[in-house]
């Protein structure tokens, strides 16, 4: 891989922020964070990422509202998106999906599974 993969975190906990920042650039992913889904789109209107992870549950603009405005325009239509939640019931989890995520993965997350999920969705 010639270039690094990049990743967004979005989550409105400064020590999930901080964990998610650890386990993946401690595996040589460069990192932006973003403590909601209005910071994360104001970021991704001038940055790009081959990855996004978001939690559910924010302030101001929550994982599902983040996930449909990305999903709208062109420009993020394909891009994955990942939801790190402890939110795990069924009907989420279909909310997600219904929006546009690619995958889920519940906290607490174990590193080598998030390096990993990230890995099979990064192109």
């Amino acid at each position: 891989m010639s270039k690094n993969t990049r990743i967004l975190t979005v989550d409105d906990s400064a020590s999930m922020r901080a964990l998610l920042n650890h386990a993946l650039t401690s595996q040589g992913f460069d990192v932006a964070q973003a403590e909601d889904g209005e910071v994360a789109l104001e970021w991704l209107a001038l940055n790009e990422v081959d990855v996004v992870i978001t939690d559910i549950n924010m302030p101001r603009l929550d994982g599902f509202g983040l996930i449909e405005k990305l999903r709208q325009g062109n420009r993020h239509r394909d891009r994955p998106i990942l939801v790190l939640t402890t939110e795990s019931s069924e009907e989420k989890k279909a909310r997600a999906r219904s929006a546009g995520a690619t995958g889920w993965i519940v906290k607490p997350f174990d590193p080598e599974k998030l390096v990993a999920a990230v890995r099979r969705v990064a192109h």
